[in-house]
């Protein structure tokens, strides 16, 4: 039953990936570690090949309706994938498995990952829900490189420990910081995430042991999903999934934090 509902999951994070340009992260880590029962760094390793596969999909799909602007995405993405592998690589790795003790209590480094998971999701949460209005000049900016080197690299490192392809981050950015449009943005960020994702689990293969069989097909269904998400983005106002979908992410970060805390 638990592997009908996770599979089943599968189709819904393509979909959401598919509409959104990103989530599927914000999904795929809660379903592998609660429904399927993956220790968190397993699950934010195959969350990373999940999301940067099926990505990749949906960023071809994207380029034929001209939504993609490569320019700006590559700009995102080598300072990203650096910061993605290096974090999975060596970070991730490094994180002792009891961090800290008070009483009775043990904060251990799965506790932490997922504490720190469900944070990124509230925040990115109130960024879709909350309505933001820009003015003239801000249309008209352009940021310099360095800057935005410098916010991939944040994003990057980010993404590499809660092994998230980064789009719920990299959406808003490029909306906000690139000035894109927002189904161009949606576009792009299909790219990045996708060079950042598997990027990134290539790290991760040098240190875990990989359950192909399972993430081949959980991943296939995955980009059913994207390609139906794709579809249906034509006809579904984005304001109304953005928001719907920052409500969704913001119960399942209570959702996390209490289960982690207070299991």
């Amino acid at each position: 039953m638990e592997s009908i509902l996770g599979f089943s999951g599968a189709l819904i994070i393509g979909l959401v990936i598919g509409l959104l340009g990103g989530g599927g992260s914000i999904l795929t880590v809660p379903l592998l570690v609660y429904m399927l029962a993956y220790n968190p760094i397993t699950a934010t390793a195959y969350s990373l090949f999940v999301v940067g596969t099926s990505s990749l999909f949906g960023a071809l799909q994207k380029y034929k309706s001209g939504n993609v602007d490569f320019k700006t995405g590559l700009a995102f993405s080598f300072p990203s994938f650096i910061a993605v592998y290096l974090s999975r690589r060596f970070l991730v790795p490094g994180i002792p498995n009891e961090i800290f003790t008070i009483n009775n209590f043990v904060f251990t480094k799965n506790m932490f990952i997922m504490v720190f998971f469900a944070l990124i999701m509230f925040l990115a949460a109130i960024s879709m829900i909350k309505k933001r209005k820009r003015n003239l000049k801000e249309l008209d900016y352009k940021q310099p490189y360095p800057k935005t080197f410098v916010q991939g690299l944040a994003i990057g490192v980010i993404t590499g420990l809660i092994g998230a392809g980064g789009g719920f981050l990299y959406v808003p950015a490029l909306v906000l910081w690139a000035n894109l449009p927002m189904k161009k943005a949606v576009g792009t960020s299909l790219v990045i995430v996708s060079f950042n994702s598997l990027i990134g689990f290539t790290g991760d293969m040098q240190t875990l042991q990989i359950d192909w069989e399972f993430l081949s097909v959980f991943t296939f269904l995955t980009i059913i999903g994207v390609l139906i998400g794709g579809l249906l983005s034509n006809y579904i106002p984005n304001k109304v999934l953005k928001k719907g979908f920052g409500y969704l992410i913001l119960v399942m970060s209570f959702y996390i934090l209490l289960k982690e805390l207070y299991h």
